[in-house]
């Protein structure tokens, strides 16, 4: 929670002028136009830690006492998955307050706050389902770690930091095909625009699209190592 909350400050202090840059999107403050992507970028972070205790549970041998154990194979994965969604929950709600207390306005009020933490619950599902494949396939918490920078360079070559409208070359073209550029830029809009129905579904679309697919990944890799157990 600190991390994406240090992230923040120094982006708010050193880029708080740009919003008077023509074309910038009409907010109050950088942290309005910051606090989607803090929130996003918290979930993918507790996502892969997430993962990291599967991975964990088999290096040590707990993963195999459960297998021993009278206990339904999925909630061994989604026992995990679980916790990660609730984490999610708990920091969108501490983000959103630790901003609005700054001075962040959310312009779609409480249905905007509602969407957003539904989207980060869904989006740690979809993260926490990714890293748990790795975790079960290697059965390595270090390779799980390992993901980490991939998902920091995916969140900084996209539109969490700066609008897309502004950059210009090869970046923008990578940023503007960025999935995390469209999930952030669909939540943005109901923070600095006002609540729309339209981008809340895309949002919770995007996010519900993304954690079926890591889910079944996730799944698929259970599956296997409870047949080579």
């Amino acid at each position: 929670m600190l991390f994406p909350l240090l992230i923040a400050a120094v982006n708010a202090a050193s880029l708080n002028r740009t919003i008077d840059l023509p074309g910038f999107p009409p907010v109050d403050s950088f942290l309005q136009f910051l606090l989607p992507a803090t929130v996003i970028q918290g979930v993918l972070f507790g996502g892969i830690v997430g993962g990291a205790d599967v991975a964990l549970d088999i290096q040590n041998g707990f993963f195999d006492r459960l297998l021993s154990s009278p206990v339904a194979r999925p909630a061994i994965l989604l026992g995990r998955l679980g916790g990660a969604v609730v984490l999610g929950a708990v920091q969108a709600l501490f983000f959103l307050v630790v901003f609005v207390v700054f001075g962040a306005t959310i312009e779609g009020g409480v249905a905007a706050v509602a969407v957003l933490v539904v989207v980060a619950m869904i989006l740690a599902l979809a993260v926490g389902g990714f890293a748990a494949a790795v975790g079960l396939r290697t059965g390595s918490q270090e390779a799980v770690q390992n993901f980490f920078p991939l998902v920091f360079v995916m969140l900084f070559i996209s539109s969490a930091f700066f609008p897309t409208t502004l950059m210009n070359g090869w970046f923008r073209w990578v940023a503007e095909r960025n999935p995390l550029s469209w999930l952030i830029n669909s939540v943005r809009d109901l923070v600095i625009y006002g609540f729309d129905g339209a981008d809340a579904i895309r949002a919770v679309g995007i996010a519900a699209g993304l954690a079926l697919i890591t889910v079944a990944m996730a799944a698929g890799q259970l599956r296997r190592r409870v047949r080579a157990v």
